[in-house]
């Protein structure tokens, strides 16, 4: 436990940026499942938006660290392939 004034403080501050973290860890996640549904329907137009936004925030979080960056690669990497192999 905390016993000074600023580790208390960093204690709450880093209690916030955790929930903060796993909030935006959780809106990825729902934003690659949203591919993987429209994957799944066989709807090759809206997987690929839907891939844009999912590819975006993958970045956006990977440029934060909330993700490696090579994870991110990979997602993005993993999804835009089975997107191709709809039309195929």
């Amino acid at each position: 436990m905390a016993n000074t004034a600023q580790a208390k403080k960093r204690a709450r501050q880093a209690e916030k940026h955790r929930a903060h973290n796993t909030a935006r860890r959780s809106l990825m996640r729902t934003q690659v499942k949203k591919v993987l549904k429209a994957i799944e329907a066989k709807d090759k137009d809206g997987a690929a938006t839907a891939f844009r936004s999912a590819s975006s925030m993958i970045d956006r979080l990977a440029g934060k660290g909330l993700v490696h960056k090579n994870a991110a690669a990979r997602y993005k990497s993993r999804l835009n392939e089975r997107i191709r192999r709809i039309g195929a």
